[in-house]
């Protein structure tokens, strides 16, 4: 016999309400479980691929255009390592590349190779710069037009090698003479060098 009054109704009220929950325990279970693989949901935050640092970050390298003849790279050289970093030597497949630097000799600015490399202290910069060290790029074995890129491969005292990219860029500055007898071409007549459109601030945009 199904019980009348208030009771009964309270009883019918009670096993609904507890039907009702079950169902959303059920969803809400389903709904927590791990997501399925092959949906390509990710699981996690996945960490960015990672890239070689390199030996050292070279900031706004660029390289003067030249159609012949020799000519010129620069930019900066940052060693965010706790290492000093010696740079001794370089190379391009467009010509032979040495590291120059300028000083004085008998009261005149000279280009000379630099001997015993460049040094980029610990946690400091080194620039390369017009009027400054710089790489030589000897003999041009085809013009460097402005928008060309031209690889350079560094080399490091202690065998590492580091590539990088520098935009050659027109600009023309102050004519440059090399030191006597370190095998660059001797000044001509005019005092200017045989070399052409050395730059001394920086590349036109």
């Amino acid at each position: 016999m199904r019980p009348n009054g208030p009771l009964g109704a309270n009883r019918r009220a009670s096993v609904v309400f507890t039907a009702v929950t079950a169902a959303l325990l059920a969803v809400g279970s389903a709904g927590c479980g791990p997501a399925d693989p092959a949906s390509g949901t990710p699981s996690g935050t996945s960490a960015p691929a990672s890239a070689s640092a390199g030996v050292l970050t070279i900031r706004d390298p660029w390289v003067k255009a030249a159609d012949r003849g020799m000519t010129a790279a620069f930019g900066t050289l940052v060693n965010d390592s706790d290492a000093d970093v010696t740079l001794t030597g370089a190379t391009t497949a467009v010509s032979v590349l040495e590291l120059h630097e300028m000083t004085m000799q008998d009261g005149t600015m000279v280009m000379r190779q630099k001997q015993g490399g460049i040094v980029i202290r610990a946690k400091g910069t080194h620039v390369l710069e017009p009027g400054g060290d710089h790489l030589m790029l000897m003999d041009l074995r085809q013009p460097v037009r402005a928008g060309d890129e031209i690889t350079v491969t560094l080399t490091f005292a202690d065998g590492r090698t580091q590539q990088f990219n520098a935009v050659a860029k027109p600009f023309t500055g102050a004519q440059e003479s090399y030191a006597p007898g370190h095998g660059g071409p001797a000044p001509e007549p005019s005092g200017q060098p045989a070399m052409s459109g050395q730059p001394t601030t920086g590349p036109t945009s």
